[in-house]
């Protein structure tokens, strides 16, 4: 998934914290706390969220690799702290939760008390993919490449549909963060909330699905030299190792399969200032595994949370019969949560692919590697181009 950067994240749910290393970042780039901050607040937010959530106040502290505000290009340590510390007094897990890892991780590691599963597995992981996320969407940023998410279902209710563009951004950044549900149309925000108040009366979960997408990614990012480099599949895997998430969507990809291809593919127009014009965007920035230089769009379902408040029929592995499943305090719907997940994916691949094309061990190497691309393409492919 990743080529030029190196992320792991360790730690457990009820842990000391959550902790993210990324290897391969460049040198110099400011390292902004506020705005990794910013994005933590956003991953707790959504309503429909549990206690756990009023609980923690997520913030980053950086343990290495930074000095003097920038990063020195030796790997970075991300932490984010528990406050919820409780691991070692809490109790032992042996009736699995259907949908969960519970079970299949207690056959993996040889094991009938599933906490230690549990605690990996739980979602509360995505802390340090967040914070390690938005460090690349920093850094973005100072290369004019911007991200956005915003949610666009809810279980099974959708909101209008709203095609982002860049000019609009900070005005959709600003809708969308004043939104309990993280999405564009407030006018749908009422029957999101009364689907999900039906579920919780009913000890029940929702899914949904939400949309990433990157405004001003240079066209050439991946490889169609091997299966494993192709964009497409590096931002597919990205999003579908976000816990709960079961589809991805690239562009109009789903829609596409059912029409001719003279209504699907975008035809090509007269060059612009800076390159190839498109008469739309329906792949979502992505042909043979690479960006064309559109905007890249991709789209994630969100299955329901496997754990409910009414438990489903399970089995007591310590005792031996039927039981009703374990229930530890759980949402109602995080799909507001994993948008932002999601966004923090997308940062990640496209921050690793920007890196794999110009090389680099500073950001200021970057920034003229990036610069002298765009301005290579402008002259090949614009409208001063030979024709």
């Amino acid at each position: 998934m990743l080529r030029r950067l190196s992320v792991q994240t360790a730690g457990e749910s009820h842990g000391r914290g959550m902790f993210a290393s990324v290897a391969g970042f460049p040198a110099g780039v400011p390292f902004d706390a506020p705005f990794i901050d910013a994005w933590l607040v956003r991953r707790q937010g959504g309503f429909g969220r549990s206690s756990r959530q009023q609980l923690e106040h997520d913030r980053v502290e950086v343990l290495a690799g930074v000095h003097r505000g920038r990063t020195t290009g030796a790997p970075l340590l991300l932490a984010v702290w528990n406050r919820d510390d409780s691991l070692a007094t809490r109790p032992p897990l042996h009736r699995p939760r259907p949908g969960h890892g519970d079970l299949a991780g207690a056959q993996k590691y040889g094991t009938l008390d599933m906490r230690p599963v549990l605690e990996r597995a739980s979602a509360r992981e995505t802390a340090a993919r967040v914070a390690a996320g938005a460090l690349c969407a920093s850094f973005l940023q100072r290369l004019g490449i911007e991200t956005l998410a915003h949610v666009l279902e809810l279980g099974g209710v959708a909101a209008r549909r709203v095609v982002p563009r860049v000019t609009d951004l900070a005005g959709l950044r600003r809708r969308r963060d004043a939104s309990p549900f993280h999405v564009l149309d407030a006018r749908v925000e009422p029957r999101f909330r009364r689907a999900v108040l039906a579920a919780r009366k009913a000890g029940d979960t929702l899914g949904g699905r939400f949309e990433v997408l990157a405004f001003g990614a240079p066209a050439g990012l991946g490889s169609l030299e091997g299966f494993d480099s192709r964009l497409d599949s590096r931002l597919g895997a990205a999003l579908l190792s976000i816990p709960a998430i079961k589809a991805v969507e690239l562009g109009d990809g789903v829609a596409c399969a059912a029409e001719r291809g003279s209504r699907v593919h975008d035809a090509v127009g007269r060059p612009g200032p800076r390159g190839p014009t498109r008469a739309g965007n329906r792949a979502g920035g992505l042909e043979a595994g690479m960006t064309n230089g559109e905007t890249v769009v991709a789209r994630a379902w969100m299955k329901p949370i496997p754990t409910l408040a009414r438990p489903l029929a399970s089995w007591d592995y310590a005792i031996g019969r039927p039981s009703a499943a374990f229930f530890e305090r759980s949402d109602v719907t995080a799909v507001p949560a994993a948008c932002v997940v999601g966004e923090a994916m997308l940062a990640l691949v496209i921050l690793d692919a920007l890196l794999e094309k110009t090389g680099g061990d500073t950001a200021a190497e970057v920034s003229r590697a990036l610069a002298g691309q765009r301005r290579d393409v402008a002259r090949r492919f614009g409208r001063r181009s030979r024709r």
